[in-house]
């Protein structure tokens, strides 16, 4: 796993978190608190499988400080597919948020796993 972007300092005018898990099946994205602004992120999570096998599946659960958030199973389209989520989250000075996306499937290949998540202004 990789983290492919932090902030460089607290002052920072946006703050941009990720992680690119490749091809594996979890991908936790930690974003410690601040001490000085209330920050609100935009998250994206994104899958993506080539499917290997007639009447192949993909799923993805995205859990939010611990919490599942979200999950789907669906079948795979085409040679390559995946399965997206996205949302917002508002973080009051001090409070940390952690990013869990957990993975499932049959008949597929992983390609990817990335999580993100962007300050909004």
């Amino acid at each position: 796993m990789r983290i492919l972007s932090r902030p460089t300092s607290e002052a920072a005018a946006a703050e941009r978190w990720a992680i690119d898990a490749g091809a594996a099946d979890i991908a936790t994205l930690d974003i410690p608190p601040s001490a000085h602004r209330r920050r609100v992120f935009a998250i994206d999570v994104r899958f993506v499988v080539r499917a290997t096998a007639a009447g192949a599946w993909q799923s993805l659960d995205v859990e939010i400080d611990g919490v599942r958030e979200w999950s789907r199973r669906i079948d795979t389209h085409g040679p390559t597919d995946s399965l997206d989520y996205h949302c917002r989250r508002v973080l009051d000075i001090g409070r940390r948020l952690r990013i869990r996306a957990v993975t499932g499937l049959g008949g597929a290949q992983r390609m990817r796993l990335l999580v993100e998540a962007e300050e909004q202004a």
